[in-house]
């Protein structure tokens, strides 16, 4: 079974953090949800508050097979972790599979990895990231999937299971959910 760690802090985008752990998880992977604070308690951009199953300090699993980072205006609580940052080059050494939605690919910037790579992002990064972001609503360049934002969250997750699973899965899910 797959395992994914996905790092929440305060002002997450919700649909875009439950969504895609959702579907992950009716697909049978294996997911982790993990707070960057001192909390297990997280609060998203919206008010929402998801109870993480560990705080990211607790988490002694060096790698997983995919690092999941949500967007929202909690991105700056994961921007400014270095624990988050060396996961992030971790993972990516390791040839694992990272994925940052909405403005989340700034941490992948901020860690080094989308020099010279197809990525996409919230168009209100954009001016952050170092060169025009790709209009696809979902983009897959080696293990790194980036997707725009909080309507794009389905296909995203979708992709997600595709990756980490395989078609057949992603497919019956796409038909078990009507999408």
């Amino acid at each position: 079974m797959p395992t994914v760690l996905a790092l929440l802090g305060d002002g997450f985008e919700e649909i875009e953090t439950v969504t895609p752990i959702d579907l992950l998880r009716r697909a049978g992977v294996d997911v982790i949800v993990a707070a960057v604070a001192h909390d297990q308690r997280v609060v998203g951009r919206s008010g929402l508050t998801l109870v993480a199953d560990k705080l990211l300090a607790e988490i002694t699993t060096p790698l997983f097979d995919c690092l999941f980072l949500p967007g929202g205006p909690g991105v700056k609580h994961l921007r400014a972790s270095v624990q988050v940052l060396d996961l992030v080059r971790a993972h990516h050494a390791a040839d694992r599979w990272i994925a940052a939605i909405c403005a989340a690919p700034t941490v992948l910037h901020d860690a080094g990895l989308l020099e010279h790579r197809r990525y996409t992002a919230h168009f209100s990064v954009a001016s952050e990231l170092p060169r025009i972001l790709d209009d696809q609503r979902v983009v897959i360049d080696g293990k790194i999937l980036t997707s725009r934002g909080a309507g794009t969250a389905l296909d995203f997750g979708i992709a997600l299971v595709e990756q980490l699973t395989n078609p057949s899965i992603a497919a019956e899910l796409k038909k078990s959910i009507c999408a």
